[in-house]
């Protein structure tokens, strides 16, 4: 896996309200069909929140749903609320930050692959993601695969 199960969580949390094209989703529906723990969930979406990355409301018709810059924020705005994005920048034998000027020994095989990776989180918008059918979409969500 080369991300987090939060980031995958909240990335799906995040799809699964854009996909619904509900004007709010209760955590309950979400977990479920997530099939992630509610609780779980629910630190999840509440630090999304938090960041502005998606909105909320309490009460019996309230939950979570997409504000004006949910679909134009990047992906590095989703990892930044379940990682730590300065990681992507450190040694992968844990000797922290790698450098040119003494590299470990992994230094050369795995910088090719961290530069997609941030091209990935920095250029692709949580927009993106969302072309396709919206039922193609929400099985690939919801359906685990083993």
């Amino acid at each position: 896996m080369i991300f987090s199960k939060s980031f995958g969580y909240a990335l799906r949390g995040i799809l699964y309200v854009a996909a619904t094209e509900k004007r709010a989703v209760q955590l309950e529906e979400m977990s479920q069909a997530l099939g992630v723990p509610r609780h779980f969930m629910g630190k999840i979406m509440k630090r999304l929140v938090q960041q502005h990355i998606l909105s909320s409301m309490t009460g019996p018709t309230g939950g979570f749903y997409l504000n004006d810059s949910t679909l134009l924020r990047p992906l590095i705005d989703v990892y930044g609320v379940t990682d730590r994005p300065e990681e992507l920048e450190q040694c992968v034998l844990g000797r922290g930050p790698c450098s040119l000027e003494y590299p470990c020994r992994l230094h050369d095989k795995v910088l090719p692959l961290k530069a997609p990776l941030n091209e990935i989180l920095y250029h692709t918008t949580i927009g993106e993601l969302l072309n396709g059918d919206k039922e193609s979409l929400l099985h690939g969500l919801t359906t685990v695969v083993e």
